[in-house]
């Protein structure tokens, strides 16, 4: 991998990862295009943390008042909407990415996040603010989580539909959906380190990825993960998630063309 591929896909990622058209879903394709077959877990880690930098940077009054008092509702919140992924990343992440990670699965993944979409572009404005979010909102929430774990299905796009749909107002559900963000970021880094440091057996070799590559990717997740929080606190308040589920049809009609025609391969 050279310079400009790990610039392109730390571009994406810090992009992808809060706008709500999948970034792991991005990366399957890009790694494609690049003819990228070998696993870069090293990589996607530095990856991974770039964004959680951006989450730090951009949400860091939220962060600081949870830093400052851990034992308060907040923090019991983000625990209890963690606890479906948890569940779901342990027994089933690395089936979800083999099986969508095929074409036609993942355009039907991305098709999934158009519909979260347009959904939660329906929905109706709420009301709620922190301190009204219940622990049962926070768990269908999490539960919103657990199902964009597949490649293709939007992390960030399936919590702000479950938030809206549980009336949380528009900005909170896109900060609520971004703090959630921090334990999900790094249960994916723990979950590629354990994969790391205890390979199974027969697992295809790591491609090597040079100290370059790496910081420049790292750089480039960082500051677009923070472009694309600030933008889609934003962007929420004025209902235009429909935008992103025009694009993400798009994204689903490539990969059906690509994959039927034999251009696209994982």
């Amino acid at each position: 991998m050279n310079i400009l591929h790990a610039v392109i896909l730390g571009i994406v990622q810090g992009f992808a990862e809060f706008l709500p058209i999948s970034s792991s879903g991005h990366l399957v394709l890009l790694q494609s295009i690049f003819g990228i077959s070998q696993p870069m877990m090293t990589f996607d880690v530095v990856l991974h943390l770039g964004s959680l930098v951006a989450v730090f940077v951009a949400l860091w009054p939220d962060i600081w008042k949870i830093l400052r008092h851990p034992i308060q509702k907040m923090t019991g919140l983000l625990i209890v909407a963690t606890i479906p992924a948890v569940i779901v990343g342990a027994l089933f992440q690395h089936r979800l990415e083999d099986l969508f990670s095929s074409g036609y699965l993942l355009a039907v993944a991305f098709i999934i996040t158009g519909i979260f979409l347009i959904i939660a572009d329906r929905l109706r404005r709420g009301y709620k603010k922190d301190k009204d979010i219940t622990w049962l909102d926070a768990i269908l929430i999490g539960c919103m989580q657990a199902v964009g774990i597949p490649p293709g299905i939007s992390r960030s796009g399936s919590t702000i539909t479950g938030a809206l749909a549980r009336k949380l107002d528009r900005e909170t559900a896109a900060r609520f959906s971004f703090l959630m963000s921090i334990p999900a970021i790094l249960g994916a880094g723990v979950l590629t380190l354990k994969d790391i440091w205890f390979p199974k057996a027969g697992a295809a070799p790591e491609a090597a990825v040079g100290a370059l590559p790496m910081i420049f990717g790292f750089v480039a997740a960082a500051l677009t993960g923070y472009i694309s929080i600030k933008f889609m606190l934003e962007i929420i308040k004025r209902c235009k998630l429909r935008y992103f589920s025009i694009y993400v049809f798009i994204v689903a009609a490539f990969v059906i063309i690509t994959t039927a025609t034999g251009i696209f391969s994982k």
